[in-house]
């Protein structure tokens, strides 16, 4: 069963030696969907409570809102592409986000309703 929460980060960014537009400092109100895949449900029946889902999620997207993402350590040598952020996302949740019942499955990253990338790990 797959357990998904959406949230949402707004921030800037620039895309270095990007041969266009996307090179000069912009934002974006990036979109983010997280899936945890249960295999079993809980006592309760749940795969993971929507709460606790939503926390550890935000813990990692508040590191992100409201800030320029090329300033960040995880983005000083890289590219802060909604690729690079959906795997920074994933890699920061897929510990906290794992038991014997259930553990993430994907990270998509929306920069527009019309565009984004899922990310499914290594």
């Amino acid at each position: 069963m797959d357990v998904f929460i959406r949230t949402h980060f707004s921030g800037g960014h620039h895309l270095r030696a990007y041969p266009g537009n996307c090179e000069r400092p912009h934002g974006h109100n990036w979109k983010v969907k997280v899936t945890v895949r249960a295999t079993q449900l809980d006592h309760l029946g749940m795969g993971i409570d929507f709460k606790q889902l939503k926390q550890a999620v935000n813990a990692v997207v508040d590191q992100l809102d409201h800030r320029d993402l090329n300033d960040l350590p995880a983005f000083r040598d890289i590219n802060p592409s909604s690729e690079h952020i959906a795997m920074f996302l994933f890699r920061c949740l897929k510990e906290p986000l794992h038991t014997e019942r259930y553990g993430l499955y994907s990270v998509e990253v929306r920069e527009t309703d019309s565009s984004g990338v899922v990310y499914y790990g290594d």
